[in-house]
């Protein structure tokens, strides 16, 4: 027994040596066939990295792919690693394996960042006011706690609903048939696309910007198309929210005397 644990000990620092001069090679001559050899013999910390964070996620990502960001990961650290710094290279490539994982699964992700954020922000307010009031909080009392107003609150929470992603070849039940039936096979479209609406919306909103200026322009489009708030639209313009309600109210009055102008020509072909 004493003999085998020997054999082990001493097959294990024999590797450990062939891998450091392994190591002391690719970083002094490179070639691919040495990374490569590297690549395997730490393929099992991406596989170990990639399985922990699979474990949180839901049953649709597929680990492989989480495997396969991992090895790009790897393979930066390997040629980013600094032999004389004195650090293990486990220790070293670890936290890029995973930021490599990560960065996969936010492409993979068709919520922006900044709807995670709302969203994180919107669940721990409310789990905070749970916990002091021992209910479920309104929305102004979320408001308060959120330190923002109605409007801009609304928007959070329109933005925050849009979260939850569910894959359409998820199974949704089973049958006596070989074929399952999936999500997408019981998925009705309620949503129609009309193209004489579509044109006529479109041609609205030419005629309406037609004579403001750009930054005129750019206040109605993302105040009434992108369904910015005020304070969204002046971060974005580089102005203040003030000014920006200026400038809306101004764009209204001027709309408003053109088309009562309109109205009056109009009028007057007709008589």
């Amino acid at each position: 027994m004493a003999k085998a644990r020997q054999m082990t000990k001493s097959a294990s620092a024999t590797d450990r040596i062939e891998v450091q001069r392994v190591w002391t090679e690719y970083k002094q001559k490179g070639g691919e066939v040495r990374r490569n050899c590297l690549m395997e013999r730490y393929l099992p910390l991406v596989k170990y990295n990639a399985e922990r964070i699979h474990a949180k996620l839901p049953d649709e990502v597929d680990v492989e792919d989480l495997m396969s960001a991992g090895i790009f990961g790897l393979m930066d650290a390997i040629d980013a690693f600094d032999l004389d710094r004195g650090v293990k290279f486990e220790t070293y490539c670890a936290p890029r394996i995973r930021g490599a994982i990560l960065d996969e699964l936010r492409s993979m992700d068709w919520v922006p960042r900044l709807v995670r954020s709302r969203s994180s922000q919107i669940d721990g307010a409310r789990k905070a006011l749970e916990m002091k009031l021992g209910r479920t909080p309104t929305d102004e009392e979320l408001c308060t706690k959120l330190g923002v107003n109605n409007e801009e609150f609304s928007k959070i929470k329109k933005d925050a609903g849009a979260v939850g992603v569910v894959s359409l070849s998820r199974k949704w039940f089973e049958t006596d048939s070989n074929k399952d039936v999936r999500e997408i096979d019981v998925l009705q479209d309620v949503r129609q696309v009309n193209p004489f609406a579509t044109v006529q919306k479109r041609d609205l909103k030419d005629m309406i910007t037609k004579r403001l200026s750009r930054a005129e322009r750019l206040i109605v489009i993302l105040y009434y198309y992108e369904e910015m708030t005020m304070k969204e639209i002046g971060v974005t313009l580089d102005l203040s929210e003030s000014r920006v309600s200026q400038m809306h109210s101004s764009i209204l009055a001027r709309l408003k005397a053109q088309l009562q102008h309109r109205s009056k020509e109009l009028q007057s072909e007709t008589t």
